[in-house]
């Protein structure tokens, strides 16, 4: 594991795509949470944030189920900014390099590994496998040097390592804020995010892979 981290994980949001009128966070995988999935992937780190918003009461009292050293984030206008302004609010006081990681997300394990691993800055991103995806567009030597809505590569999953220092406040999406910095190493690894139900459906059968 590289030195000096920081994990900040965007759980401010609805999910009112998903339907199912809970937090992304709370929602139920192969008898677990989602966050205490992703708690379990980073178990290993000593500085793990969340950024709370809607349901925050919920997701303090899951959360605590599983660490105790976890430091809670509020994003008081999560109805109405996305995850770049957890990410940005999550990231204050952290460490040299913030890995920013989506509420909604599934990562394999090995690969958290190689996120974990992995020098410097970099954006991570998958085979296609969200209904709703951001695509990354990747060239020659791997690295992301484009994000689309419309058409790309792979799919922007997350994911990113970033200076603490060069993250910077919207209201918008992380990709938004990393577009600046474009082009950044890439990271091709095995992931699933979670924005409508067939996506959860599938987060189900991608976590019983890797348990198998």
């Amino acid at each position: 594991m590289q030195t000096a981290q920081s994990i900040v994980i965007s759980c401010a949001g609805i999910g009112s795509r998903l339907g199912l009128g809970t937090t992304k966070a709370l929602l139920e995988i192969e008898g677990r949470s989602l966050i205490a999935w992703q708690l379990e992937l980073f178990k290993d780190v000593e500085d793990v944030r969340v950024v709370i918003g809607y349901q925050a009461n919920e997701v303090v009292k899951e959360v605590l189920k599983y660490r105790s050293d976890v430091i809670f984030i509020y994003n008081h206008n999560y109805f109405d900014t996305k995850t770049g302004a957890s990410f940005y609010l999550g990231s204050r006081h952290a460490n040299k390099y913030v890995i920013e990681y989506d509420g909604d997300l599934l990562v394999h394990p090995d690969d958290v590994r190689l996120c974990l691993e992995t020098e410097g800055e970099y954006i991570a991103y998958s085979e296609k496998m969200s209904d709703d995806a951001v695509f990354v567009v990747v060239d020659k030597q791997g690295r992301v040097v484009n994000f689309s809505t419309q058409q790309g590569d792979f799919e922007w999953t997350g994911p990113a390592c970033i200076d603490r220092n060069k993250v910077h406040y919207t209201s918008g999406n992380v990709y938004n804020q990393l577009e600046t910095f474009l082009p950044m190493q890439g990271l091709k690894i095995r992931a699933c995010d979670i924005d409508t139900f067939e996506d959860y459906e599938r987060a189900i059968q991608f976590v019983r892979g890797w348990k198998s």
